[in-house]
């Protein structure tokens, strides 16, 4: 049966320059993203469409959440397929299209991650182990795109 779980977050723009919105140039984007007894984590649009390049965009918090989803399913699988990982990293790439019409969206990602378990006896399985994270994984379940990896495995005792 299935079960359902409730996030709530609180998004703040704090980009009013005392002017508001009256043209495109009167605002920042900047915002704060707030979940309660959790750190703030400040956040902008990405530079091209003149926000703080130094803040996390929309784009950027969507990757990291597919990749940390990927990243925590497939801990779970290896823990459970008694493989021990040593190692974890993925430098997760998304590709979005603009239109002309100044929308746009993912068309896809690709996570890259890199990962050092402790027996090379498990290589294979833990190579394997990727497509099935991909499966379970909520976020990249809930994505209108392809979201692919290649990943690359070694061992301590190699």
């Amino acid at each position: 049966m299935p079960k359902d779980h409730l996030y709530s977050t609180t998004v703040t723009w704090t980009g009013n320059k005392g002017s508001g919105t009256m043209d495109y140039r009167s605002y920042d984007r900047d915002y704060v993203i707030s979940v309660k007894g959790k750190a703030d984590i400040l956040g902008s649009s990405d530079s091209a469409f003149l926000g703080d390049k130094s803040k996390y965009n929309p784009e950027d918090l969507l990757l990291a959440s597919i990749s940390s989803c990927h990243m925590l399913w497939y801990l779970h699988l290896c823990s459970k397929n008694e493989i021990v990982v040593i190692d974890y990293k993925d430098e997760a790439v998304g590709t979005m299209e603009e239109l002309a019409d100044g929308s746009g969206r993912f068309k896809e990602v690709t996570l890259h991650p890199q990962v050092l378990i402790a027996d090379k006896a498990h290589l294979a399985l833990a190579e394997s182990l990727h497509a099935e994270a991909n499966k379970m994984c909520f976020i990249a379940n809930s994505l209108n795109f392809p979201v692919t990896h290649q990943a690359v495995s070694s061992a301590e005792n190699n």
